[in-house]
């Protein structure tokens, strides 16, 4: 028996799940690094690669295919076992890592990142199912912090790191750093991810992959393209959204039919996932647009560097920090969970209040500061929570798929959102000022006066409209936070429950 195999009935000691987590954590530095560290350096790669229109991209490239990874990633680890997808999914990353480094245009750094989406899609779906397999629902939440704290070392490092490299250095080597990252993480996996492989005998769904692929597309391409390159009446954008809508149609309908669909629709029948997977959806859609936005606003409106705007980020991951474990504490004593989102989702919608007039006059970076606080409480009781609730309400044998499905959702909204956010903003900016002035964000602040304060004004109130947008869906979050049902959290491991049904 290896160091990390469970005792007979399926049970992991303490020890054994810490060095098990030593792995997971490993592996999700580099997308909690990378992540951070891109945000910061996203005007910089603007200025040096070309056009504002491109900046979503950036992010929703990335977006869009972890999207597609997310939902695939946990059945095929049903069928090759959990550390072979993960270290996969590193490699993948690496890759993707490289092309965004050496890029020479802002197509071969979105195509890149696109490479990058599909590593990290893995290696956050993988996480969530290895933690099902060896943590008892119950006692899920006292690991929470080892998980989050990734995320805030992250939060610190990964601006920093950020903005040392574009200020000192270049902003490509955001993306090199991620070579000896990769590999140690690659060496920590193989001695600490020893699980024993129990493989099912399962189809990989190909054709439902496929169509959920074209229609996720279609639908991000239709967002982001209808408000500038093309009208939203324009025949491609129509083409684009029956394509997107069609291929939604028939993936439905294949997946009732299909031998091992890779989206089960029976799931949709069980009452507590119908209520989390349209709330992490709906959260994804403004909690996305939060991170992605803000850097852009404290760059070119205050003039921030790359690595003080980095640093402002903090608020958000001290406030997903302190309530996940919080919450992941609180759980793992009362076994009840229903109450955490519906704070997360009031928390959000202060918080998108409070963005929405970071350019009122006495407010400002203030209100910034405060606001991103709220949204990161709101992450941190939201997310987590709606994981857990979904894991503990479904059968082992559909622990992978139930994972990867409210990961796919929740990056899906993230997805739409950012797409639709980005149009937002450049159909808010078109056509007042030049767009040559927005090229280098940063420089903004050197322009005379009055094309300066024109300049600001407009950008200003362009971001800011974004989360004046984002205040009615974080209500929607909160009314649908307040349907979730309440059950028992379980006391046994997917790794327990299913040495139970053999």
């Amino acid at each position: 028996m290896s160091t990390q195999s469970p005792n007979a009935d399926g049970a992991y000691s303490r020890r054994q799940i810490l060095i098990i987590f030593s792995g997971l954590m490993a592996g999700m530095s580099l997308a909690s690094l990378d992540g951070t560290a891109v945000n910061t350096a996203l005007a910089t790669m603007v200025a040096d690669l070309g056009g504002l229109s491109a900046y979503a991209w950036i992010g929703t490239s990335y977006l869009l295919t972890s999207t597609v990874a997310n939902a695939l990633f946990g059945k095929l680890s049903d069928i090759y076992g959990r550390k072979r997808l993960f270290q996969i999914a590193i490699i993948t990353f690496l890759i993707g890592s490289i092309g965004c480094g050496v890029a020479q245009s802002m197509l071969t750094l979105i195509v890149s990142r696109g490479v990058q989406g599909i590593g990290g899609g893995g290696l956050m779906a993988i996480a969530f199912v290895i933690i099902g397999d060896v943590v008892p629902p119950r006692e899920r939440g006292r690991y929470v912090g080892l998980i989050t704290s990734v995320f805030a070392v992250g939060s610190v490092v990964g601006p920093l790191m950020g903005g040392f490299f574009v200020e000192q250095l270049s902003w490509r080597w955001i993306f090199f750093i991620n070579i000896p990252i990769g590999i140690v993480a690659l060496v920590i996996t193989s001695r600490a991810l020893r699980m024993p492989v129990q493989r099912l005998d399962r189809q990989v769904d190909y054709l439902g992959a496929a169509l959920l692929t074209g229609s996720v597309t279609c639908l991000i391409l239709f967002l982001s393209w209808s408000s500038k390159e093309y009208g939203w009446g324009s025949a491609l954008s129509i083409v684009l959204a029956i394509a997107a809508a069609l291929q939604a149609v028939g993936f439905v309908q294949w997946e009732k039919r299909a031998s091992e669909p890779i989206m089960p629709l029976h799931l949709f029948r069980i009452d507590v996932l119908r209520v989390t997977i349209p709330l992490v959806t709906f959260a994804g859609v403004i909690i996305y647009g939060a991170n992605a936005f803000i850097p852009l606003y404290l760059q070119a409106i205050t003039g921030f560097s790359p690595t003080n705007s980095g640093l402002l980020l903090v608020p958000i991951m001290v406030g997903v920090t302190l309530m996940s474990i919080s919450t992941g504490r609180r759980m793992a004593v009362t076994g009840k969970y229903k109450h955490w989102p519906i704070f997360g989702a009031s928390s959000l919608s202060l918080g998108m209040v409070l963005l929405s007039q970071m350019s009122q006059s006495g407010l400002g970076l203030a209100s910034a500061l405060v606001g991103m606080f709220c949204v990161g409480v709101g992450i941190g009781s939201i997310m987590p929570t709606a994981t857990l609730a979904t894991q503990n309400a479904v059968e082992w044998s559909d622990l992978g798929v139930a994972s990867s499905v409210i990961t796919f959702f929740r990056t899906l909204g993230g997805v739409v959102g950012l797409a639709a956010f980005g149009a937002l903003l450049n159909s808010n900016i078109e056509g007042q000022i030049d767009e040559k002035y927005l090229q280098a964000p940063r420089q903004i602040k050197n322009l005379q006066e009055p094309l300066r304060g024109d300049v600001l004004r407009v950008l200003g109130d362009g971001i800011t409209n974004l989360y004046a947008v984002a205040i009615p869906i974080a209500i929607v979050v909160l009314i649908i936070a307040t349907r979730l049902p309440e059950r028992p959290l379980r006391k046994t491991s997917g790794m327990q429950e299913s040495n139970a049904v053999e």
